[in-house]
């Protein structure tokens, strides 16, 4: 067992080492244009992306405040479209599932706002469909991604790739990431309001 978890420690070590950094500092300042602009910001997955996604805008949502009961404060509006399970669950049965989250979009998206499509293997067809609906109403879009991308690597505006063929450490990473933008936007967010 323990040469296992070394494996899978020393693999994920060596994807996190050749993080696009310079693709993260794009991804904080697109979040951070869109906040200021009042803009939205959507998140979505799959699985384990979807809880990715969820805990993303958690921590865009609450943990860029400083102030919780001041008013006056103004906040990052960031939507998870993967936690309301009636809505899922009603465009799943009604419609497709790979409707589901184009479908939230078509009621929400705004010109300018930002959709950021979480999915390790790039090919996640309710993803898909999201982005390419956000593209057609020029809200900025940006894929975290695993194995080559897949079909979002070209869709997207700005994609973060991570290359394993490992779900496991794909999610990982994503997380990774996750907390460094929330973080860093935090960092500045926090100061400016």
């Amino acid at each position: 067992m323990a040469e296992f978890a070394e494996s899978y420690l020393k693999r994920l070590n060596e994807v996190l080492a050749v993080t696009d950094i310079a693709k993260i500092d794009q991804i904080i300042s697109i979040i951070l244009d869109a906040a200021r602009n009042d803009k939205q910001i959507f998140v979505i997955g799959n699985g384990g992306s979807a809880a990715t996604a969820s805990h993303f805008a958690c921590d865009l949502g609450k943990g860029t405040v400083s102030k919780f009961f001041d008013p006056s404060q103004r906040r990052i509006r960031v939507i998870p479209l993967t936690d309301s399970v009636p809505l899922l669950t009603a465009y799943g049965n009604d419609l497709e599932y790979q409707h589901i989250f184009s479908q939230q979009l078509n009621n929400l998206v705004n010109p300018g706002d930002v959709v950021i499509g979480i999915s390790a293997s790039g090919n996640s067809k309710n993803v898909i469909n999201a982005i390419k609906f956000a593209n057609t109403k020029n809200a900025t879009t940006i894929g975290l991604l695993g194995f080559d991308g897949g079909q979002m690597k070209s869709i997207v505006d700005h994609a973060l790739l991570f290359e394993d063929n490992h779900f496991g450490r794909v999610e990982d990473a994503h997380m990774v990431a996750v907390h460094i933008i929330a973080y860093a936007v935090a960092d500045v967010w926090k100061k400016q309001a």
